[in-house]
C-alpha cells in the first residue's frame, strides 16, 4: 500500500491535521524552541542584509542557496511558524507567505510582525494542500524539517512544484529516516542503541497509543519517517532539479555522535 492510500485510510479513523495542529498549539504554549519568536535585534541585522536562517538543526543555511537578493521575492515560508524564519525573511526583503498548520505558530510570526512593522500574509492550513494558492504564485519556498507530520510527503512536493515560478526554488529540509528504527525510549531514557523499527515508519503502526504517551507524551504530534525515495525521490518525480545536498548532527541525543540527522535538499524548477 502506498502512501496516499494509507492516509485515506488512517483518515477514516482520525483526522490526523486536526490531531497535528492542535499538537503543535500546545508546543507553543510548553515552550518549545521552535515556537520562540526572534528578538528586535535579529530583524534589525536583518534590515541591513546581516541574517541567516535555519533549515536543518541549527545550521545556517548557506546564503548562496538563495537568490543574491531577497527583495522583491516572492516567498512562502511552508510550515515554517514560529516568529523566527519568516519575519526574518520578511525584514530582508522579501514578500512573505507564512502557511503552518498551527494558529499559535502563525500567532507568533503575526507578533514578530507587529512588533518590528513588517509586512507578512499568515495562512493557516495543511502543508500537502496549497490549492488557495494559484500555479506560479512564488519564487521560493523555504520548507524546514516539518514533513515528517504528514503521511504523504509527495503530496507536500508536487503542490511545492505547482505554485513554484519556472525557475523557482524550494529550500527544503527533513529528517534522516534511520533514526526511527531505534527504540525510543532506550534511547531517550539510557542513551542505549536498540534497533526496534523496520521503516518507513509510523507513529500510528509501530506504537500503541499507550507507549506513545508514555514516551512521549501526551497529545504530542504524530510523525512519520518518510523514505529518501520520498524525499529525495519525490522531488525528481515532481520534476524538480536538484542543485545542492546539505546534512547536520541532530540536535540533541546520542545519535549525534555517529550519524546525520537532518538533510537538506536545494531544488530548481526547470525554467
Amino acid at each position: 500500500m502506498g502512501p496516499a492510500a494509507f492516509y485515506q485510510l488512517i483518515s477514516a479513523a482520525m483526522d490526523i491535521v486536526a490531531h497535528n495542529r492542535d499538537a503543535w498549539d500546545r508546543q507553543v504554549d510548553s515552550g518549545s524552541e521552535w515556537t520562540k519568536p526572534v528578538g528586535p535585534d535579529v530583524i534589525e541585522r536583518a534590515r541591513r542584509g546581516d541574517w541567516s536562517i535555519v533549515l536543518i538543526g541549527h545550521e545556517p543555511v548557506p546564503r548562496d542557496w538563495f537568490p543574491a537578493s531577497l527583495v522583491g521575492v516572492d516567498l512562502l515560508a511552508l510550515a515554517s511558524g514560529g516568529g523566527q524564519q519568516a519575519p526574518v525573511l520578511a525584514a530582508a526583503g522579501a514578500n512573505v507567505t507564512s502557511l503552518d498548520n498551527s494558529p499559535r505558530q502563525l500567532e507568533r510570526d503575526g507578533e514578530v510582525a507587529a512588533r518590528e512593522g513588517l509586512t507578512l500574509r499568515l495562512e493557516q492550513g495543511d502543508m500537502a494542500d496549497l490549492s488557495r494558492f494559484s500555479d506560479a504564485s512564488f519564487d521560493l519556498i523555504f520548507h524546514p524539517v516539518s514533513n515528517l507530520f504528514v503521511p504523504d510527503v509527495r503530496a507536500v512536493w508536487r503542490e511545492c512544484f505547482r505554485v513554484l515560478r519556472p525557475g523557482g526554488l524550494l529550500l527544503a529540509g527533513f529528517l534522516n529516516p534511520d533514526l526511527y528504527i531505534f527504540d525510543a525510549d532506550a534511547l531517550d531514557s539510557r542513551g542505549e542503541f536498540v534497533v526496534r523499527h523496520a521503516l518507513p515508519y509510523s507513529d500510528l503502526t509501530h506504537l500503541t497509543q499507550e507507549e506513545r504517551d508514555r514516551v512521549f507524551g501526551p497529545g504530542v504530534p504524530l510523525e512519520w519517517s518518510h523514505t529518501l525515495s520520498d524525499q529525495i525521490g519525490g522531488q525528481l518525480e515532481a520534476g524538480f532539479v536538484l542543485t545542492a545536498f546539505q546534512e547536520a548532527p541532530h540536535n540533541a541525543g546520542p545519535t549525534a555522535r555517529y550519524m546525520p540527522g537532518y538533510f537538506a535538499t536545494r531544488a530548481r524548477k526547470p525554467a
